[in-house]
């Protein structure tokens, strides 16, 4: 433990010091504080990140009462009853309370009742262990690390070097997920989980949405049916969806007037707003890296212990999307509970046990990454598409099976519509992915994950039983067309 005069004045020395105060970094330091160490987290922005304010929490604020709603109308008996459209001030109003309105007292509360400490301001590297800290005043702290500087500054959402992008103003997941009001036109740029999730939710908030994409589908990281099902998801909630096509150039005369768009097939679109989700850029620009040998702006390379490779005498990790490993914030927490139990270990002379599925060793981040996509319908998956595995050279077997024609699913909503698949590495005789399509599916999810994390035996899934009626039961029906 670091003794109290060691923390006075600009001068300050912990065991470990946490670079970003979001969801990776609270769970980091919290990890290493569990463990005997001292932490000090340094945030330029709200404590709890991107995750808390401009993504996860009111994203999906958004979207709960879109989907609600939708699942309701599919429901005889409740769909009379469904007599109008969302209350747009009152979902704004939802939104804005998981948000905690953009103020993060909670957070800070939190730290302070787990044991550590907060330091606002803007931290860049200074060398080794060594962290300068520039406060909102302008004035600067030196912060120290014994062991360990964990680097959790995730990411932002990426521009494309567009003409006239700057004078356009366009949104950026920050914007679509915190404004005030729907916009009566937007177009939307992508063909990703944040492009598909916020048209779904603009649209149903009474938007009219254009879904521009460059590939020739949606969701392209995906099983292919996933990204057909929500296309035909949204164009039948009234979104435009247009594939093969690109933004060339933006314009927009006046402050409060519409954006005109240049397409790359020689046409134009005019909108209130411009939604760019293509992509993402690490949070690393102005960190310091150079100081210890790194480029700055660059994605931090990792081993499975979250230990920054390239900087000699591992005192630096990385965790979170800033090692993009998996850009997802259950992934970055993950990330941390390992990280933080490495540090703790290699501090306190304890032997480090980096093996596949550890206690040290982040094999998740290449395995067993769950994601749902939060549209109508859902998207749940885990592990490896079956084009992804064929891609490692596994030798498989894909089982497909038709969501909608278990009884659970029928009884959840009539005519329900819904794929499943689940990937089957005939080798090893264990499932290596999943996906689920349909509504409410993201709560299946979790025993896929358990499935493949555990390397369970596709025999011993034969034992278990799912409840009946339950849509669970698609578990069932998968394995029987497994065995024939």
């Amino acid at each position: 433990m670091t003794a109290a005069d060691d923390r006075t004045g600009d001068q300050a020395e912990y065991d470990v010091v946490v670079l970003g105060a979001g969801p990776t970094g609270e769970n980091l330091a919290d990890r290493v504080h569990a463990a005997g160490l001292t932490a000090v987290v340094v945030e330029s922005e709200l404590v709890g990140g991107e995750c808390s304010y401009w993504a996860c929490m009111p994203s999906k604020a958004l979207l709960r009462p879109v989907v609600a709603l939708a699942e309701a109308g599919r429901v005889g008996g409740a769909r009379q009853a469904v007599t109008g459209s969302p209350d747009v001030p009152a979902v704004l109003e939802r939104r804005d309370a998981f948000a905690s309105h953009w103020k993060d007292d909670g957070q800070v509360s939190w730290l302070e009742s787990a044991g550590i400490d907060l330091v606002r301001g803007h931290g860049r590297l200074d060398g080794e262990r060594r962290v300068v800290v520039t406060g909102p005043d302008g004035g600067e702290r030196v912060l120290t690390a014994r062991h360990a500087v964990a680097v959790c500054t995730g990411s932002g959402a990426a521009l494309p070097p567009l003409p006239g992008i700057e004078e356009a103003r366009p949104w950026t997941s920050r914007e679509a997920v915190s404004a005030k009001e729907a916009p009566r036109r937007l177009a939307v740029v992508g063909g990703g989980v944040v492009a598909v999730e916020m048209a779904t939710a603009w649209r149903a908030l009474g938007s009219e949405v254009t879904l521009l994409v460059r590939g020739d589908g949606l969701l392209p990281r995906l099983e292919p049916f996933a990204g057909e099902l929500v296309a035909k998801g949204l164009t039948e909630a009234g979104v435009t969806v247009r594939t093969g096509v690109s933004v060339t150039g933006l314009s927009r005369a006046d402050a409060a007037g519409p954006v005109t768009l240049t397409l790359d097939d020689g046409g134009r679109l005019d909108t209130d707003e411009i939604l760019f989700a293509t992509g993402r850029f690490p949070r690393t620009a102005d960190l310091g890296l150079d100081s210890v040998g790194l480029e700055p702006g660059s994605w931090l390379t990792v081993d499975d212990t979250c230990r920054v490779t390239a900087v000699e005498g591992g005192w630096l990790y990385a965790a979170g999307d800033v090692n993009h490993r998996a850009l997802l914030t259950h992934q970055g927490k993950y990330q941390a509970r390992i990280a933080g139990a490495v540090i703790a270990a290699r501090a306190q002379g304890e032997a480090v046990q980096p093996g596949p599925w550890g206690p040290h060793a982040a094999t998740a981040d290449s395995a067993a990454v769950p994601a749902v996509v939060f549209t109508d319908p859902e998207v749940a998956s885990v592990g490896l598409s079956a084009a992804d595995a064929e891609r490692e050279g596994r030798r498989i077997r894909v089982v497909d099976h038709d969501l909608g024609a278990v009884a659970g699913a029928a009884l959840f909503a009539d005519g329900y519509r819904g794929q499943a698949r689940m990937v089957v590495d005939l080798d090893r005789g264990h499932l290596v992915g999943a996906t689920f399509v349909g509504s409410g599916v993201g709560e299946l999810l979790h025993s896929a994950t358990v499935a493949i994390a555990g390397e369970v035996p596709v025999e011993r899934l034969w034992h278990a039983v799912p409840s009946y009626p339950t849509i669970s039961e698609i578990w069932l029906r998968l394995l029987e067309t497994y065995r024939g």
